[in-house]
């Protein structure tokens, strides 16, 4: 049992808590915050994966040689301007599909 102090304490308090308390205000709760900890942590795991599969990745660029006009493995360089893409327009090297 509560006893007669601690009982007056809480009775004195309550009014207080009913004047902070705003029937109109929506705020996200416990619900909202487990949501956002769900996507926080699904973001997470989803950064980790892709960590553990960028290391994997094996990409060595070769390096340009004269012979092959300045490109890196293709041998051909493909320059696109906003002249020669028009709808429809296919860059030289390139085979229209």
């Amino acid at each position: 049992m509560m006893s007669a102090t601690a009982s007056l304490a809480v009775t004195h308090l309550v009014p207080f808590a009913a004047d902070d308390l705003d029937k109109n205000k929506v705020t996200p709760g416990v619900l909202g915050f487990i949501v956002f900890a769900l996507i926080g942590g699904a973001v997470w795991l989803l950064m980790k994966s892709m960590n553990k599969h960028m290391k994997k990745v094996d990409f060595e660029e070769t390096p340009a040689s004269p012979d092959q006009g300045g490109a890196g493995r293709g041998g051909k360089t493909v320059q696109t301007t906003a002249t020669n893409m028009t709808k429809g327009a296919v860059p030289e090297g390139k085979p229209a599909t």
